[in-house]
Formats: structure tokens, C-alpha cells, sequence
């Protein structure tokens, strides 16, 4: 039976939706620097109103609009100064027939209900200001029109009130919804626990002394690191011997510390993959899916965590993330899924028919040039603007033919 790329997703879907449902709760502080595009494991309620008092919305003067009621640009109502209320202060009182200077966000004085905007006095700007404590009011400001009762006031609660829900569980806290939580009081939010990966790359030949001849760099281990960082994902990179009983043992310490083991490599019908030795006498499944790059695949189910197997080209290994891990951990930080864009080919592409293949494409002046499908080539994946999928049974396209890509490296 052919494993498409559909099935091998339901496989994975099966396989981990248990662990991410079991990740548990943590508290974040509202300061925490990770804190940004969690999601809330509980609903949230407010604590303060939004406002949290009844405030100025505007620098000017709070008034009774019952004293400016006769106002008129021929006949002015000029009215006494009262105490400033500034940002920050208590409460004051206005005295009836008296207006308070009142700065942006501080306290309405009780007995005031509306704002006179500084500007809209007879002056336009403040005369010297008194606040309590600090001397006695003197002075008069002149206001050639009445001012509605409400004018300019933000009222008590006018956003939220206090005890409603500002954050349902399974919201994800961006960054303006971070600013509503800590407007309404709130300082320590509960969040899904973030997942933790041990990110596993295998082969001897990696990591070494590449001076030596058989030897390269491990591009996998911070490629792939980086790639789950950009998900909120907790990684830790060991690179694993291709001894398969060091390699279990490994595993086996590595079962309780983490939710899920990522491995790189190993996995082919070559005659030393260790991931696939060691692995598929304790259930592992490993299989071809009917893609390209990238059709090696595998996974495991151990007694404590789960184990998911990606094959070791660096290409491969991007795209098997992109394809398979991507839509469950957009699914479990609540991330739309990317849309597609559609562009005219530039030139003609040819692909197995048998097969998903999945390209790398650059995208120029309107239209998609498709790249070469080595899965080896990383430094062309890393100038490639997008994905291009053509589906099995689909074994040429032509030059002008609308194609759908997915946008890569943003």
C-alpha cells in the first residue's frame, strides 16, 4: 500500500496529538520575554476595569456643564481655577462654580462631567497651574461655549469591566492582547507549557574534524533548532553515535526529560542507519511516503515519549518539519495557516508522476522560477522564496501555467 503524504500526516496527527494535549500548565509572568505567542490553557478574567477609574481623555479643564451652559464667543463664562489633577493623583473634588485643569489619563475630579479641551478655552493654554499640596489655585480660565455633559471622559470600565473575560483558553497572547491582560490587572498568566524537544541528529561523519576527509558540518542541529524556536518549542541538540545500543540507551535517558524526540538521519534502507536498527524492534514504523525530497519517514511510540524520524539530507529535513510537524504545532500555538499565492511559471517543470514533489521556487517580477529538487543543495534552500507542490499523477508543467507556491524563509 503507497504512503501518501495525507496518510503519513494522519500517522503523525495520531502519534502526537496525545502528547501536545498532555503538556500541562504553567504560570508566565506578564513580563516574561517568552511569554509572546503562548496560548492560555484557562479562560482569564479581568481583575481592574478598563479604565481602571473614570479618567481625561484630553489636557484641559474638568467642568459641571450646568456651569457653562450660557457660554457664548459674545459672552464668555469665566470661572475661577480649582486644583490641577495631574496623571497619577488621587481623586480630587471640583468646587461648584470652578474648573480644574485636568492632564490626559488623570482622575475626573468628583462632581465634574465634562472636559474642556485647553485649546477650546478663550486663552488657549494654561495659566499657572496648582496642585494639592502644593499652594493655593489662583487665577481664571474663560470658555466662550457650552460642553456637553460626558465630553472627552473615558468612564470607569468603558473597555472591560471588572471580572468579564479578556482571554478565552486557547487564545494566543500576542502582543496586543498581552496589553489587555496587564490593563486589567493581571500579572501571572496560565499558559500551555511550552513543548520540549530533544532535537537528535545521527551519522558519524557530522560534527567532526572537517579537515579530515569524510568528515562535514552538522547543518541539521541549528537549522532545525531554529526552525522550533520559531514555534515557541523548548530544544535541546545532541548528536547520537551511530551505535544502535548507545543509540537506544540515549533515547532511553532522554524518554523522561522531554515530550518528543526529533531524530535526523538514519532512517534509509542503507546498512548502517541506527535510528531504523534501533528503533523498529520496539514498534517504530518506518516507510516511504510517495514524496520527493524527503520519503523516508518514521516514527515510534515509546513508554514515555514519542519519537519522530526525519531523513538526513538537510533539505529532506526542513521539509519533512515543514510538511508534517509545521501544521500540528501551527495547531497547537492557534497560528493561521499560511495561504497560498498563485504566479505564472516561468519555465517549464517536469516531476515524477508517481510521486508529491515538493520545490523550492524563487519568485521574481511576477513569476515563479522552480529549482532544482536535490535534497542536498542548502544554500539554494536558503535563497528560496517559497514551496511548490505538484501532485502525484502530475508529470509536466508548462511555461505560463498559473501554480500555487507557499511562502519559505520569512
Amino acid at each position: 500500500m503507497v504512503c501518501t503524504l495525507e496518510s503519513h500526516r494522519a500517522e503523525l496527527n495520531e502519534l502526537l496529538g496525545p502528547v501536545f494535549a498532555a503538556l500541562g500548565t504553567e504560570l508566565l509572568d506578564i513580563n516574561s520575554p517568552v511569554l509572546a505567542d503562548r496560548v492560555t490553557s484557562e479562560d482569564i478574567f479581568a481583575t481592574l476595569p478598563i479604565p481602571a477609574f473614570t479618567n481625561s481623555q484630553m489636557d484641559g479643564y474638568a467642568a459641571r456643564s450646568t456651569d457653562l451652559a450660557s457660554a457664548s464667543v459674545s459672552i464668555p463664562v469665566i470661572l475661577p481655577l480649582g486644583y490641577t489633577a495631574a496623571a497619577g493623583d488621587p481623586q480630587i473634588s471640583l468646587v461648584p462654580g470652578t474648573v480644574s485643569p485636568v492632564m490626559t489619563g488623570a482622575m475626573i475630579p468628583e462632581g465634574a462631567d465634562t472636559v474642556i479641551p485647553v485649546e477650546r478655552s478663550v486663552a488657549g493654554a494654561f495659566p499657572q497651574l496648582v496642585r494639592v499640596g502644593h499652594g493655593i489655585p489662583t487665577g481664571e480660565a474663560s470658555f466662550s461655549a457650552p460642553s456637553a455633559a460626558g465630553q472627552f471622559i473615558r468612564p470607569l470600565g468603558e473597555d472591560l469591566a471588572a471580572g468579564a473575560l479578556v482571554a478565552a483558553a486557547g487564545t494566543r497572547l500576542t502582543p496586543t492582547m498581552i496589553a489587555a491582560l496587564a490593563s486589567s490587572g493581571l500579572q501571572q498568566i496560565p499558559v500551555h507549557r511550552s513543548l520540549r524537544v530533544a532535537l537528535c541528529t545521527t551519522g558519524d561523519e557530522l560534527g567532526g574534524d572537517t579537515t579530515v576527509q569524510g568528515q562535514i558540518p552538522d547543518a541539521n542541529s541549528p537549522m532545525l533548532a531554529a526552525w522550533l524556536r520559531h514555534y515557541g518549542v523548548y530544544v535541546r541538540t545532541l548528536q547520537l553515535p551511530d551505535d544502535p545500543a548507545r543509540f537506544t540507551q540515549a533515547i532511553d535517558q532522554l524518554q523522561t526529560q522531554v515530550d518528543l524526540v526529533l531524530t535526523v538521519g538514519g532512517i534509509s534502507a542503507g546498512a548502517y542507519e541506527v535510528v531504523r536498527q534501533s528503533l523498529a524492534p520496539r514498534g517504530g514504523n518506518f516507510h516511504h511516503v510517495a514524496m520527493q525530497p524527503g520519503g523516508p519517514q518514521g516514527f515510534a511510540r515509546l513508554e514515555q515519549c514519542a519519537v519522530l524520524c526525519f531523513p538526513g539530507n538537510p533539505v529532506s529535513a526542513l521539509l519533512s518539519a515543514e510538511l508534517f510537524l509545521a501544521p500540528l504545532l501551527r495547531q497547537l500555538n492557534r497560528l493561521p495557516e499560511p495561504q497560498p499565492e498563485s504566479y505564472p511559471l516561468a519555465a517549464g517543470v517536469n516531476s515524477p508522476a508517481n510521486k508529491h514533489q515538493v520545490r523550492r521556487a524563487l519568485i521574481r517580477e511576477g513569476r515563479v522560477t522552480v529549482l532544482d529538487p536535490g535534497s542536498h543543495l542548502v544554500h539554494d534552500l536558503a535563497h528560496a522564496d517559497a514551496l511548490v507542490h505538484i501532485p502525484v499523477g502530475v508529470s509536466e508543467l508548462s511555461a505560463g501555467q498559473i501554480i500555487n507556491t507557499w511562502r519559505l524563509n520569512v
